[in-house]
C-alpha cells in the first residue's frame, strides 16, 4: 500500500489547518497551501513534522490556473498524485451588494469558486487513472439558504454546491466521490471580526447553542476520505441544526 496523499488549500489557519492535522495523524502525506500567510503555513508544517507526520508546504494562489499547475507539478515530483483533495481556500465579504466593487466580486469569485475548478481539474487525471479518489469541498450553509449582506459569498458557495453535484455524477463511473461540507457557524478567524454581542446573537440562533469547531469539520472530512464509497454528490450540512 502506498502512502496516501492529500492536498489542503487554505491550510494556514482554521478549518484547513485542522484538516492538515487530522490527515497527518491518519498517516497521510500532507501537502498544504495558502496564498499569503506563509509564516503560519510553515508553523503548521513544523507542528506536523514534530509530531512525526509528513508535510510539505506549497504556497501559491489557487484562484489562478498558473499557480495550480505549478503546485500540482511539485506534488507529482514527490508523489504519484493525490488520493484526496480538500478545496478549502475561501474568503468572505460582508456588506451591501451595491457597495461591492468589481474587484471585490472578481476576487471572491476566483478564490471561492475558480479555485475549486482549477484544483479539481488538476487532481482528476491521476484519480481516474487509479480508479479511486475523494474530492471534498468546504462549502457553507449560506450556499443553500443565502445570507443578507453576504450575497456574493452565498453565490460562490452555491456555485461550489452545484459543481460538487455535477462533478460527482461525472466522476462516479471512475470510483471518485465528490462531496461538500456545508458549514454553519464555525469558530474560525472568518468570524473573529464579530463583536461579543454579535457572537451571542448568532449563538442564540443555532439550535445546538454553540459555534462548531474546525476540528469537527476536519473529522467529518477525514471520515468522508476514509469511508463511504457509495456517498457522492452530497451537500452535507454541519451547522448544529441551523437549517
Amino acid at each position: 500500500m502506498h502512502e496516501k496523499c492529500v492536498l489542503v488549500t487554505g491550510a494556514s489557519r482554521g478549518i484547513g489547518k485542522a484538516c492538515a492535522f487530522a490527515f497527518a495523524r491518519a498517516g497521510y502525506q500532507v501537502f498544504i497551501n495558502c496564498r499569503n500567510s506563509v509564516s503560519e503555513l510553515k508553523e503548521v508544517q513544523r507542528q506536523i513534522l514534530s509530531a512525526g507526520g509528513s508535510c510539505r508546504i506549497l504556497p501559491g494562489d489557487v484562484s489562478g490556473s498558473a499557480d495550480v499547475k505549478r503546485i500540482f507539478h511539485q506534488i507529482e515530483q514527490s508523489a504519484r498524485g493525490l488520493d484526496v483533495l480538500i478545496n478549502n481556500a475561501g474568503i468572505s465579504y460582508i456588506g451591501l451588494l451595491t457597495d461591492m466593487a468589481d474587484s471585490d466580486w472578481e476576487n471572491i469569485l476566483r478564490t471561492n469558486l475558480s479555485s475549486v475548478f482549477y484544483c479539481s481539474r488538476a487532481a482528476i487525471p491521476h484519480m481516474v487513472s487509479q480508479k479511486s479518489g475523494k474530492i471534498i469541498n468546504i462549502s457553507s450553509m449560506w450556499g443553500t439558504s443565502g445570507a443578507s449582506c453576504e450575497a456574493a459569498y452565498s453565490a460562490t458557495k452555491a456555485g461550489v454546491n452545484g459543481l460538487t453535484k455535477a462533478l460527482a455524477k461525472e466522476l462516479a463511473p471512475s470510483n471518485i466521490q465528490v462531496n461538500a461540507i456545508a458549514c454553519g457557524v464555525i469558530d474560525t478567524d472568518m468570524n473573529a471580526q464579530l463583536t461579543e454581542e454579535e457572537r451571542q446573537s448568532l449563538t442564540d440562533e443555532v439550535p445546538a447553542g454553540r459555534f462548531g469547531s474546525p476540528k469537527e469539520v476536519a473529522d467529518l472530512a477525514l471520515g468522508l476520505a476514509e469511508r463511504h464509497p457509495y456517498l457522492t454528490g452530497q451537500i452535507i450540512g454541519l451547522d448544529g441544526g441551523f437549517l
